[in-house]
């Protein structure tokens, strides 16, 4: 939903419970978890938070308290919402001159020990997105070397009629995104945020 100021906290709650039920805007729903499908935009980005038990501790604490979206051009709405699959969110975003509201559901967590220890979760859009696809957040640990990383994995295409025209824009926003998420994760890790 595109709008040209920044929305009430009632009209925000409205559009979320409108989109609660509704199915996922994309047919391949937790594609991130393996390869992700032809015909999308994929970004993926890294970054290293640290190493060792307790850089991985303060990662999987950041991830569960949403740190990732503590950008000042991004809100997620709400911060408070558990990481639990079918657990549905909302991103605003403000782009220039424009606002837009974006639903968004948990399709699947991970927490996964061994070598590699995995935790995160990844989440799907809903019909009012201005993007459809799917995005993975993870924290890693690599038990071999003692790396913690944060990763993000994600497939889009547009959705709404706003994001097929602008489509450069959007695109430099989802790099922007990309880029401010990692040094969001990298602060709150180092106990900066």
């Amino acid at each position: 939903m595109f709008l040209l100021k920044e929305p009430s906290e009632k009209t925000i709650r409205d559009f979320l419970a409108s989109q609660s039920d509704r199915p996922f805007s994309y047919s391949e729903v937790g594609a991130t978890s393996g390869k992700p499908p032809a015909g999308y935009t994929i970004d993926h980005n890294r970054v290293q938070l640290g190493e060792g038990a307790e850089s991985f501790a303060r990662a999987v604490e950041a991830l569960r308290n949403w740190k990732m979206f503590q950008i000042d051009w991004v809100r997620l709405l709400w911060p408070y919402t558990p990481i639990e699959t079918g657990e549905t969110v909302g991103v605003l975003i403000r782009h220039y001159s424009l606002w837009s509201l974006n639903a968004c559901r948990i399709v699947y967590t991970i927490d996964e020990a061994g070598p590699v220890h995995r935790y995160g979760f990844a989440y799907g859009t809903l019909p009012e997105h201005g993007e459809r696809g799917e995005e993975r957040f993870t924290v890693e640990w690599n038990r071999r070397d003692d790396s913690v990383w944060y990763d993000l994995l994600a497939f889009s295409r547009p959705n709404l009629f706003l994001a097929k025209a602008g489509r450069p824009l959007v695109r430099r926003l989802q790099k922007r995104f990309a880029r401010d998420s990692k040094k969001a994760m990298v602060e709150a890790v180092r106990g900066e945020r």
